[in-house]
């Protein structure tokens, strides 16, 4: 496994792999003195620091006279990732590249070189566009298909998966701001969460779709069970059987539900036109309403004085209001009163026809416009930063319908076409200046997203919050794990009544990116304590352990557990039949209520829950029996 980047991700991707599959990984990073940033990510830095700590040693590590890498695991310092590097680095023997680096023209270039280099490889990019990601990925697969002669299985390794480490977090801290916990996934446009249950006397416990695990017996901290750190003597029991949750008194239990959010919303739409209410003011609808009674008035008025009829009468007023109506000369007095006011009130209607033009063609021009926070907002996420992530959680938190207001300091930041678009209000401005935040109604906000680039920024605003609102619910993205250990602790201790979360993106990314790397697409992984539980789609051909089994026999405890059947075309095989069963299940989506004596066949494929050892089992064995080991 070879893995390119130069930030924080990357070497936890390297650990990932090193530790939990026991691969033999190659790490290219750019030379010290250009890295944006040393990382420091809690259990990926011990990993990382031994390696590099080689190098400055040994300098760079070379591949054997064999051929074959030298040592398990080995950092490579190079300035550009040229065809050069890759063939050093043994890009032509090597099963996986991962391209992580945070510019997608970077990866794009490296993995045309090395698809051109090994057309067997398997690859994994990071792009932040998906649009383009969806064509190179085509691309290369298509290239991979005409250099291996399309034979049967020859896509399968020379595979090409395009992830983004914001599509990957962005579900997990939405739902952070939604439930107060990150354990969520997303599948077949169908939101998924893990619930904690904290044991009741003489309640009986709703297992939702299925119980994911047993909480530590000593965890009574509901917010450190969440991953922020870790609790509990004994630690979580992943994937119990039935009767291990039956045995499980007094513990708690994760359950997987659905999403759902049923607080308040923004008055606005997502776009169109406005409403015709809207388009005019208060003040000048009274306005409006008053010169019609005035006009009304007037016609009543004619009408007594001169006995025609209302019609005649209104149509004379309307001539007179609009000064187009011959002088009442050698007429009553009291006609000729009524002339008079009609040409006052014409004269008052003048600019209130001209406000009115004018406030409509400013309420369609603001439609396009950024929105500001309406009074009386309530209830809302005060979302800090629109990068890439918090675009994306932006995004997110919209298809909920949850009401968002928006805080960015630049006002060409990337984000804000789509706050734009999706009609959210935003405030522009330094959140660490005073005033912004009340901008945004943060003392009536139901939680605070920071998710800006900058950590000092993100734990600023998230402590003069807290000094608003000691229990506001602050979810915080900061770079290095230990620190965000650090401030997650420090906050949960001045606030205990708070909720309060301390993520870090690449650690929510990085198994996403490594279930790739083995070839299968990883949906989302669901953090239990210190502990994850990853959603894969897995199938079920080739795989000793499902293929032939029923649902109920392929459940390992502990392991894995089929939670779906996917019955939807295969992503990446386009155009290949599958063979047919002697019971099929409906053709379209996701079928979550599968009964246990159901048989899984070698055309099946599965969404299964499964610890990233028993993962790793399951790809293991497979590999080894495809190469012949």
């Amino acid at each position: 496994m070879i893995v390119c980047g130069d930030d924080g991700l990357a070497h936890r991707l390297a650990a990932e792999l090193r530790g939990v599959y026991a691969e033999q990984v190659t790490l290219v990073v750019p030379p010290s003195g250009r890295r944006v940033r040393q990382p420091v990510v809690g259990r990926a830095r011990a990993a990382s620091a031994a390696l590099l700590d080689r190098v400055v040693n040994a300098a760079v590590n070379r591949t054997g006279a064999s051929g074959e890498p030298a040592a398990s695991g080995q950092v490579v310092e190079a300035p550009e990732i040229t065809e050069a590097v890759l063939t050093e680095v043994g890009a032509d023997r090597a099963a996986a590249l991962a391209l992580v680096f945070d510019d997608d023209e970077t990866n794009i270039r490296a993995a045309l070189t090395a698809r051109r280099l090994n057309p067997r490889i398997r690859l994994v990019l990071r792009l932040y566009n998906r649009r383009l990601g969806q064509h190179i990925e085509e691309l290369l697969d298509q290239t991979a298909a005409v250099a291996a002669g399309d034979g049967p299985g020859a896509g399968f390794d020379a595979s090409t998966t395009v992830l983004s480490d914001a599509d990957t977090a962005a579900p997990a801290l939405a739902a952070t701001a939604l439930v107060g916990t990150s354990k969520v996934v997303q599948t077949e446009g169908l939101v998924l969460r893990a619930v904690e249950r904290q044991p009741r006397p003489g309640e009986v416990a709703d297992p939702g779709l299925c119980t994911l695990a047993l909480l530590s017996a000593t965890s009574n901290d509901p917010a450190g069970a969440d991953g922020s750190e870790g609790s509990g003597e004994h630690g979580p029991h992943l994937l119990p059987d039935e009767a291990a949750v039956a045995a499980a008194t007094g513990r708690g239990t994760v359950v997987l539900e659905q999403v759902s959010y049923s607080g308040p919303s923004l008055p606005a739409g997502r776009g169109g036109v406005p409403p015709f209410a809207s388009l005019f003011s208060r003040r000048l609808r009274w306005s409006l309403a008053g010169l019609v009674g005035c006009v009304l008035a007037l016609a009543v008025g004619l009408m007594i004085v001169t006995g025609e009829h209302p019609l005649y009468a209104t149509y004379i007023t309307l001539l007179d209001l609009f000064g187009i109506n011959d002088p009442a000369l050698h007429q009553s007095t009291a006609r000729q009163v009524l002339q008079l006011l009609s040409g006052l009130v014409g004269l008052l209607l003048l600019p209130v026809l001209l406000a009115a033009v004018l406030e409509a063609l400013g309420t369609f021009r603001s439609a396009s416009a950024l929105r500001k926070p309406p009074r009386g907002l309530g209830g809302h996420v005060v979302l800090l930063g629109l990068g890439k992530i918090g675009t994306r959680v932006l995004t997110r938190l919209r298809e909920l319908n949850i009401p968002v207001v928006c805080v960015e300091s630049d006002p060409d930041a990337r984000g804000l076409a789509t706050a734009r678009r999706l009609r959210v209000p935003v405030v522009l401005g330094d959140v660490t200046q005073e005033g912004v935040l009340e901008a945004a109604k943060i003392h009536r906000a139901h939680a605070l997203l920071a998710l800006t680039s900058a950590d000092t920024t993100n734990l600023e605003a998230s402590l003069y919050a807290r000094s608003v609102r000691p229990d506001l619910r602050v979810v915080l993205r900061l770079y290095d794990d230990d620190f965000a250990t650090a401030v997650y602790r420090t906050l949960r201790a001045a606030h205990p009544f708070a909720l309060t979360r301390s993520r870090s993106v690449s650690h929510l990314a990085a198994p996403a990116f490594a279930g790739a790397m083995m070839g299968r697409q990883i949906l989302g992984a669901i953090p239990v304590e210190r502990r994850v539980l990853l959603f894969a789609e897995v199938d079920v051909a080739g795989h000793p352990q499902l293929e032939g089994r029923t649902v109920g026999e392929a459940f390992r405890a502990g392991a894995w557990r089929v939670l779906a059947l996917n019955t939807s075309p295969p992503r990446g095989r386009r155009g290949e039949a599958e063979p047919p069963g002697e019971e099929r299940v409906p053709a379209s989506g996701l079928v979550w209520d599968l009964p246990p004596t159901y048989v899984l066949g070698p055309g099946d494929r599965v969404v299964l829950a499964a610890t990233r050892r028993g993962l790793a089992e399951l790809l293991g064995r497979r590999r080894r029996e495809r190469t012949g080991a």
